[in-house]
């Protein structure tokens, strides 16, 4: 029996995030339902975590068992004959017995793009957070250093996650501004759940007045939700490295 490491890429734009539901269609599903047709044999694929509705992954990890003899340079190929085409296999990898792509991850990055124009762009649509009213980058750049470090995150977590413990360690928040395009990329050894899309709603906060640059270690510190800023968007974010 072998354990397979996928690597895949898909624009969540259709789908009800990763995890399968009985009455959504999501990539979980699609992947699996895809990988029956290839091996005859439908799988229980592990994912490297949960992804929100409409929420993308540039480098999303999953893994599952299977006796199928395809090479692993060639199941891209085949398995993609099956995929919708918001859904891409990129890489196949054969691994221990013991790998799991949830169990075994150390860290991840996520990505999160900002549309800051006046107008929309079409080819931003569903792909990025439409923010029309202006922002001060250097700014948000400052405040972002503030996350960085160990820090109990609840004030940073939407309701109804089930963790043992809310501390987690972000170990660098990178920002730069091409024309009207924002980009974030935060990397941790996890995320609450809608972490990243509430700290960069607070950026967003400070970016545009609504918070002071200096207040961010007290709201991190105080751990009141109502203190940070709005949820960002689903579709500026994007899945970006998962590490092992």
């Amino acid at each position: 029996m072998r354990n397979i490491k996928l690597t895949v890429q898909y624009d969540g734009t259709n789908y009800h995030g990763w995890q399968i539901q009985e009455n959504a269609v999501t990539v979980q599903e699609v992947i699996e339902n895809s990988l029956k047709k290839l091996t005859g044999i439908k799988p229980r694929v592990s994912g490297c975590g949960r992804t929100d509705t409409g929420v993308h992954a540039q480098n999303y990890v999953c893994s599952f068992k299977s006796e199928s003899t395809i090479p692993c340079d060639r199941f891209p190929y085949a398995l993609n004959r099956f995929l919708p085409e918001d859904v891409v296999c990129k890489k196949a990898e054969d691994m221990d017995p013991e790998f799991d792509a949830h169990k075994s991850a150390v860290g991840k990055t996520y990505s999160y793009l900002i549309l800051n124009s006046q107008y929309s762009d079409v080819f931003y649509n569903n792909r990025a957070w439409h923010y029309r009213y202006k922002l001060d980058f250097d700014k948000m750049k400052k405040a972002s250093e503030f996350f960085c470090g160990t820090h109990d995150f609840i004030g940073f977590a939407a309701s109804g996650f089930t963790v043992k413990t809310t501390v987690r360690t972000i170990h660098h928040i990178n920002m730069e501004k091409k024309d009207d395009l924002i980009k974030i990329d935060i990397c941790g050894n996890g995320f609450l759940y809608n972490m990243v899309r509430i700290i960069t709603g607070t950026l967003v906060f400070v970016g545009n007045g609504k918070i002071d640059v200096n207040d961010i270690p007290d709201i991190i510190e105080s751990k009141d939700r109502k203190r940070a800023g709005i949820t960002a968007p689903a579709c500026g974010l994007y899945l970006s490295e998962v590490y092992y």
